[in-house]
C-alpha cells in the first residue's frame, strides 16, 4: 500500500483509535475468527511503513473497546484511506470506532528544545503501557499574560522530569475536534503514573483544566496477540 514516508523528526499526524467488537465475533465458528484476524493484520501491516501502527489490549481495561491502535503518518488522507479498508477487511466488518483522538505534533511553545521524554513520537520500541486522553483549557488560560501562563508551566514541567522514566506524547487539535489536544503518556509502572498525575494535579496549572477524560489505558501486544484477546 502507498503512503507517504516518515522523516524523523517531522511533524506527524497521529491517531489514538479504540474499537469496539460487535459481540457476534465471538459467536462465529473458530476458523471464520482465524481467517477474520488475520485479513485484518495483514490489511494493518499493509500501510507500513508509511503509517507505523502500534497496537494496544483494552480487554477488561477500559468498558466499550477492546482494541486500541496508535497510527503515526504524515497526513490525514492516507490514514482515513486505511481507517475505512480495515472496517471492511476481515474481523474489521465486526468492529466499530468508539473513541478517536487525534492531532499532529509540534515543538512545545514552553519549552526550548523536546525532553527525552518528549521525543517518543519519533520511537519504534514501545513501552507495556499506555495511556491516553483528551484534553481543553478554560479560557481564562488564554486571557492570561503569556509570562503568567510560562510561570505554570515551568511548574508542570519540573515535576514531570522527576518522573522521566515516563515518556509523553502531545498531538495539537485545536480547532480540529472538540478537544484542544491529545495528551498520551507511555510506562512500564502503572502504579508510578497514577503518582505523576496526582503530582500534577496539584499544581497551579490545574485550575485551568476544562476537560481531561475519557481516559483510555491499553497493554502493549503484538498484533495479532491483541486481536486474538478479543475473541
Amino acid at each position: 500500500m502507498s503512503t507517504p514516508a516518515e522523516t524523523p523528526g517531522q511533524r506527524y499526524f497521529v491517531q489514538y483509535t479504540a474499537f469496539r467488537a460487535d459481540p457476534a465475533w465471538r459467536r462465529l465458528p473458530h476458523s471464520a475468527r482465524d481467517d477474520g484476524r488475520e485479513a485484518l493484520a495483514r490489511a494493518i501491516e499493509d500501510y507500513a511503513p508509511g503509517i507505523a501502527t502500534w497496537a494496544y489490549s483494552t480487554v477488561g481495561m477500559k468498558v466499550g473497546c477492546e482494541l486500541l491502535l496508535w497510527r503515526r503518518g504524515a497526513e490525514p488522507v492516507a490514514m482515513q484511506d486505511m481507517t475505512a479498508h480495515l472496517l471492511q477487511t476481515g474481523m474489521g466488518a465486526y468492529l466499530s470506532i468508539e473513541h478517536n483522538l487525534y492531532g499532529f505534533t509540534r515543538p512545545s511553545s514552553y519549552t526550548k528544545r523536546p525532553t527525552t521524554q518528549e521525543q517518543a513520537i519519533d520511537l519504534n520500541a514501545r513501552q507495556t503501557y499506555l495511556t491516553v486522553y483528551p484534553f481543553s483549557k478554560t479560557t481564562e488560560w488564554y486571557l492570561m499574560s503569556r509570562d503568567a501562563r510560562q510561570g505554570m508551566m515551568n511548574e508542570h514541567i519540573r515535576v514531570g522530569h522527576e518522573y522521566a522514566d515516563i515518556r509523553q506524547v502531545l498531538l495539537y487539535s485545536t480547532g480540529l475536534d472538540d478537544q484542544e489536544f491529545v495528551v498520551a503518556y507511555e510506562m512500564e509502572d502503572l502504579p508510578r503514573f497514577s503518582e505523576l498525575v496526582t503530582a500534577l494535579r496539584d499544581t497551579e496549572a490545574r485550575r485551568y483544566t476544562l476537560r481531561d477524560t475519557p481516559i483510555i489505558t491499553g497493554i502493549h501486544r503484538p498484533l495479532r496477540e491483541a486481536l486474538r484477546l478479543i475473541g
